[in-house]
């Protein structure tokens, strides 16, 4: 997964384009760079899941 995608689905979470997104454990440490360094970074939460997956979904509140 490169910064492109990864830039393409956090967009689409803001936008509520889509719901929620699942991070396979290869992609989640390149997926990470790029959410951390956003401004909505709080907006984002993440729900781990078996196997080490992560489920991220988009909140109107930032988190605190």
């Amino acid at each position: 997964m490169d910064k492109e995608e990864v830039e393409t689905l956090l967009k689409q979470l803001a936008n509520r384009e889509i719901d929620e997104c699942t991070i396979t454990k290869e992609h989640f440490l390149a997926f990470q760079l790029v959410l951390v360094n956003r401004e909505d970074f709080k907006h984002f939460r993440g729900i781990a899941k078996h196997g080490g997956e992560v489920t991220y979904q988009y909140m109107d509140e930032p988190r605190s």
